[in-house]
């Protein structure tokens, strides 16, 4: 805790909770860290409750700061995103030297990140932008980590970077993952299938609720017995917990007393957003940031208590079959989610040249991070077995997988339907899969239109080449 000098390895400024405990993390690995926070009495509470844990370095100012570091200097910061993320890069490149690195832990939007690189590139230091997923545990006990940022960056943070991440048989949850803004990138998309993941297992639990009557204990039982098969997965595995939790003042499930309006920090609509720009429908995830912004206009909700609900349909008189149907929809569209997450990967890195490798993603993403699940291996092997794979469900093992689940999917749609449930992911995912594999959408008709109103051409099926019909003269057709 005494140390002075030039000598600590990497430091840390930011020490809330996540920077704090990633500090420890790097400290526990044996690294000596220097310390640095804008309110000195955060870093003398870390020192005081945790300074035995390893070697640190206590620090005052940024100067302070940056002189106690070895070089090439390595800080990584872990404050708020934004402004704040802003403030800090411009004091510590004041304060550093050409070859120095900076790395951004925070959850910053990927367009900042490349901005930010640019920048601080331009001025002689080192960017990396590196995504960190798993929470508070995670940054503690080894998280996922996604840096993006120079070769030269990675080769100077990357062992260290690798030795504190999560491992998962012998490799680390760790690897660079492309230049500039691709680490931020891939994780602004790992949290879009977050935010499905969740919509797709809270839909689970609402028609195991309404549509078998089951009670919170009931249901912690079937996601306990689920997590021992194919949908294996933190976030499985967390449901049970939660569900299996009661209120010390109600004695009543927790999960019944807490409000039904979920809160959200943004990435999952940065997902959609980009997507929406990359062209690249993640239907699933929008229906997820979707579902919480609904679930949070609570006024429109109260208002709307009482509307008809149209019900027309028994609930399921075999409650073992209708929970195996759940459990295949939610598997379905699982592969769903994760499927157009890595379509948006693709389209990210074809748009700024980044060359991702997605078997690599679902390599890091078995350990340490929120999506962590064994399937994840799977996509792994997808990968590896067909690294140009046009879909995720055209792998042979997610297209059996689908193929096995189709129909326990269509009957737990129809029936959320007929009972008034709403399914949002679970129903959109599957007019994903349908659209997909469809022989021939609609689109005809809507290219048709907009050559009728705009003048926009459309393509024939039996010849070359771009046609407009004169809809408003004589009806023919010419090239267009």
């Amino acid at each position: 805790m005494g140390f002075h000098g030039a000598n600590a390895h990497i430091g840390v400024t930011g020490l809330a909770v996540m920077g704090s405990n990633i500090a420890r993390n790097f400290a526990r690995n044996g690294y000596t860290v220097a310390l640095h926070n804008r309110s000195i009495a955060k870093t003398d509470a870390l020192l005081a409750a945790h300074g035995d844990e390893g070697r640190f370095v206590r620090t005052e100012t940024i100067e302070e700061f940056v002189a106690a570091l070895e070089k090439p200097r390595r800080v990584l910061i872990m404050v708020q995103a934004g402004e704040a993320t802003d403030a800090v890069i411009e004091e510590l490149t004041a304060a550093m030297e050409p070859g120095d690195i900076i790395i951004d832990g925070g959850n910053a939007h990927y367009t900042d990140t490349i901005r930010r690189e640019a920048a601080v590139r331009a001025r002689g230091l080192n960017f990396v932008g590196a995504g960190i997923s798993g929470g508070e545990e995670g940054a503690l006990h080894g998280p996922s980590i996604m840096p993006g940022g120079s070769a030269e960056s990675y080769k100077s943070v990357g062992s260290m970077l690798e030795s504190i991440a999560a491992q998962v048989d012998g490799a680390p949850c760790c690897t660079h993952i492309g230049p500039d803004g691709s680490g931020h990138f891939v994780k602004m998309v790992h949290n879009g299938i977050e935010y499905a993941d969740m919509q797709l297992i809270g839909e689970a639990y609402h028609l195991l609720r309404d549509a078998l009557d089951l009670d919170a204990e009931r249901i912690a039982g079937v996601f306990t017995e689920w997590n021992t098969g194919d949908l294996e997965s933190y976030l499985v595995e967390i449901t049970a917990e939660v569900l299996n939790q009661v209120d010390a003042l109600t004695g009543k499930p927790l999960v019944d007393v807490i409000v039904d309006a979920a809160e959200q920090k943004g990435t999952g609509r940065w997902t959609v957003a980009s997507a929406l720009e990359l062209g690249i429908p993640v239907t699933g995830i929008a229906e997820a940031v979707f579902a919480r912004a609904l679930s949070g206009s609570r006024a429109q909700r109260r208002a709307a208590q009482g509307l008809a609900s149209g019900a027309s349909a028994d609930k399921p008189a075999d409650a073992a079959r209708f929970t195996e149907d759940i459990r295949r929809a939610l598997y379905a569209s699982k592969i769903i989610a994760y499927a157009q997450g890595f379509d948006q990967i693709a389209a990210g890195s074809a748009e700024f040249d980044w060359n991702l490798r997605p078997g690599d993603l679902a390599t890091i993403w078995r350990g340490g991070c929120i999506i962590r699940a064994r399937f994840l291996n799977r996509i792994k092997e997808a990968y590896e077995q067909q690294p140009d794979l046009p879909s995720l469900i055209l792998a042979p093992y997610f297209r059996e997988a689908i193929e096995h689940a189709v129909d326990s999917w269509r009957r737990v749609v129809s029936t959320a339907v007929l009972l008034g449930i709403p399914v949002p992911a679970f129903a959109s995912s599957l007019s994903y899969y349908d659209a997909l594999r469809a022989e021939r959408l609609p689109a005809a008709l809507t290219q048709a239109q907009r050559d009728y109103f705009g003048v926009h051409t459309y393509e024939r099926v039996d010849r070359e080449g771009k046609f407009h019909t004169r809809w408003n003269g004589d009806r023919r057709e010419v090239p267009g």
